[in-house]
């Protein structure tokens, strides 16, 4: 039989937490019974009580647990800080509960029967603390496909490279491209793979819901030592110091615009003035604004800049008078 995962800090931890206050209250219980009602060995037992000397809430002798277990029999003392086993405070099982339903509703999530009886189990545990929990809602990113969620996952687990047709909006083009995977993240409402793209020679975040094929292939995924995560505490968009801010007026049925774009200001415009969205967003090239804007059919207007604005109208009168030629 191969040899046994060395045991983690966490595990441990979690032990001599439980630990502790269970004998405090069994004072000079038998080292042996002790060990076989905590299932560890009578060396693992002894192991632990050694570190105890190393633990408390501070430095000074005073301060740290005092464990005597000579003789046979087990004493541990000074460790009335934790003398009770711990327990969830109403937020923190609340939180949890959220946290839980939250996940369970993860596309792609393939450990759903155990996040299912975790929750009933706390819940049960919570009673009436857990009453608050009924009325917060645990909105989880949405977008993308459960089943090419699934396989992003799956290609990271088993370090396997994917293959995709993605949709690039900037340039109205959907570009096949290998990628080596890294993380499947949700952010903005939105879920993303990051992974090194090798088209591009970089780091890349991909919107899910703009992969229109995702193949895993049987090639080593590995990223190189030079891809690293990128930190998305303020978003996943970038704009560059010299992009073009432009304002637009989304009417409705041009409003999904704001969702699906990154955008950096909505505003809502009351019914009385027509409805809709006066959004504003910052962009390096026009030239796929343009587009949009035409595809919209009027329902979406560039308020400024006014060079931007022109552009579109010019364009739009050329094709209305090719159009017209061609009749």
């Amino acid at each position: 039989m191969p040899p046994a995962a060395p045991e983690t800090a966490t595990a441990r931890l979690a032990r001599l937490l439980t630990m502790v206050p269970w004998l405090v209250n069994r004072q000079g219980i038998d080292l042996g019974r002790a060990a076989a009602d905590l299932g560890v060995s009578t060396e693992q037992l002894e192991a632990d009580l050694r570190l105890l000397f190393l633990c408390g809430y501070g430095q000074m002798p005073d301060e740290l647990i005092e464990a005597d277990w000579e003789g046979g029999r087990v004493f541990v003392g000074n460790a009335d800080s934790i003398a009770r086993p711990l327990r969830l405070g109403v937020d923190e099982a609340v939180t949890l509960i959220v946290g839980l339903r939250a996940l369970r509703e993860v596309p792609g999530l393939d450990e759903r029967d155990a996040v299912d009886r975790a929750l009933a189990k706390l819940e049960s545990a919570a009673g009436d603390a857990a009453a608050p929990a009924h009325r917060v809602r645990a909105e989880v990113a949405d977008g993308g496909s459960p089943e090419l969620l699934a396989r992003a996952r799956a290609a990271i687990a088993d370090r396997r490279r994917v293959h995709l047709r993605y949709v690039v909006p900037a340039r109205d083009e959907a570009t096949e491209r290998d990628v080596d995977p890294m993380r499947v993240v949700g952010i903005d409402g939105q879920w993303y793979l990051e992974g090194w793209c090798h088209r591009a020679e970089d780091t890349r975040l991909f919107r899910m819901d703009r992969v229109e094929e995702l193949t895993v292939l049987d090639v080593d995924g590995t990223p190189p030592p030079e891809a690293t995560e990128r930190d998305l505490a303020d978003g996943t968009f970038r704009p560059a110091p010299d992009d073009v801010t432009v304002t637009l007026r989304l009417l409705p049925g041009a409003t999904w615009v704001a969702d699906y774009y990154a955008v950096d200001s909505v505003r809502d415009v009351p019914a009385d003035e027509g409805g809709g969205l006066v959004v504003t967003l910052r962009t390096a090239d026009t030239a796929w604004l343009r587009r949009l804007l035409w595809r919209l059919g009027g329902r979406g207007v560039v308020l400024e800049p006014a060079d931007v604005a022109a552009e579109v109208r010019e364009g739009a009168e050329l094709a209305l008078a090719a159009y017209a030629g061609s009749t």
